[in-house]
C-alpha cells in the first residue's frame, strides 16, 4: 500500500527537523500531512507547597499556547512552499494524563515522524510520546534524529533483521519507502556463529518485491547490539535504517536496558520503528 497519509510531531522550537522531512516525504509520496503541535499544560501539584498564584498558571498556559501557534505557523509555511496538502491539529498534554487522544490520531495515518529526545532542547514527555506511538497505535514511527536534515535520504536503506515478529512488521510498513530505494541492505548481527543460510528468506522476499538486496552477515562479539547497528551505519554510509522496536517489555528495557532505547539516544540517521 502506497503512503497517502502522514502524520508530524512539530517540535516547538529549534531546527524542526521532524517537520522537515515530514514535509519532504509527504511531497516525494503526494501524501497529505497533519502537523501535531502540543500545548503542554503545566502541573500543578496539590498539596506540599504553597498555593500557585492564578495569574502565574494562566500567563504559563498562555505562553504553552503560543508556543504551539507559532510551531503550527512555521509548519504552515513549509507545507506551502512544498506545495503539500496539510493541515494543523492543536492539542492540550498534560503529564500524567496519557495520550490516548494522540495515539487515536495516529492510527488512522500511514506512518508517524517524530523527533529524538534532544538533550539541548528538552521537551516534555517526548521519550514516553515515542513510546506510546510504537506500542498503542499500530502504525510506524520515523525517528528523526535532532541533529536533522533538510531532506530524507531513501538510497541507501539498511534493515536489521533477527527474525522476530517486531522486525518483520516494520518492515512490511517500510515497503513502500523501501521501493524508492536504489539499495537495500539486509544485515543479521550475530553474537557468535550464524547459520549461512540465515537471512536469505528475508533478501529472496525483497527481491520478489522488486528490491535490489544485498544480504550482510556479521558478528559482533561483546558489543552491545545498539553500538554494533550504529557503527555498522556510519561505516557504510546508510541514509536510514528499519528496525522492530521493543522486542522485550517497556519495564524490562526500563530497568535493564535495550537496544531500542539506545538507538533512540544514539541515532544519527532517520529510523523507520514498529513494534
Amino acid at each position: 500500500m502506497a503512503i497517502k497519509d502522514i502524520l508530524v510531531i512539530v517540535d516547538l522550537a529549534g531546527e524542526r527537523p521532524a517537520m522537515k522531512v515530514g514535509v519532504d516525504l509527504a511531497a516525494r509520496t503526494s501524501a497529505h500531512l497533519t502537523g501535531l503541535c502540543f500545548v503542554y499544560q503545566p502541573m500543578i501539584p496539590t498539596y506540599g507547597m504553597a498555593p500557585i498564584p492564578a495569574d502565574f498558571i494562566a500567563s504559563a498556559i498562555e505562553s504553552a499556547r503560543a508556543d504551539a501557534e507559532a510551531a503550527g505557523a512555521d509548519f504552515r509555511k513549509a507545507a506551502e512552499r512544498a506545495g503539500v496538502m496539510h493541515e494543523v491539529r492543536t492539542t492540550d498534554l498534560l503529564a500524567g494524563s496519557g495520550f490516548e487522544d494522540i495515539d487515536r490520531q495516529c492510527r488512522v495515518t500511514d506512518l508517524v515522524v517524530v523527533g529524538q529526545p534532544d538533550p539541548d532542547r528538552p521537551e516534555p514527555l517526548r521519550m514516553p510520546l515515542i513510546e506510546s506511538i510504537l506500542f498503542d497505535t499500530g502504525v510506524p514511527a520515523l525517528v528523526v534524529p535532532y541533529i536533522g536534515a533538510p531532506q530524507f535520504g531513501l538510497d541507501r536503506a539498511l534493515v536489521a533483521w533477527d527474525g522476530s515478529a517486531t522486525a518483520a512488521r516494520a518492515i512490511h510498513a517500510a515497503l513502500p519507502l523501501l521501493a524508492m530505494a536504489e539499495h537495500v541492505e539486509v544485515l543479521m548481527l550475530s553474537s557468535g556463529e550464524m547459520d549461512e543460510g540465515a537471512g536469505t528468506g528475508l533478501a529472496k522476499y525483497l527481491a520478489r518485491h522488486g528490491l535490489r538486496t544485498e544480504l550482510r552477515r556479521t558478528t559482533r562479539g561483546d558489543i552491545p547490539v545498539a553500538d554494533a547497528l550504529l557503527n555498522f551505519v556510519s561505516d557504510n554510509a546508510y541514509d536510514w535504517v528499519v528496525m522492530g522496536a521493543y522486542g522485550h517489555s517497556r519495564l524490562r528495557e526500563a530497568i535493564f536496558g535495550g537496544a531500542t532505547r539506545d538507538i533512540l539516544a544514539e541515532m544519527t540517521v532517520p529510523v523507520l520503528m514498529m513494534h
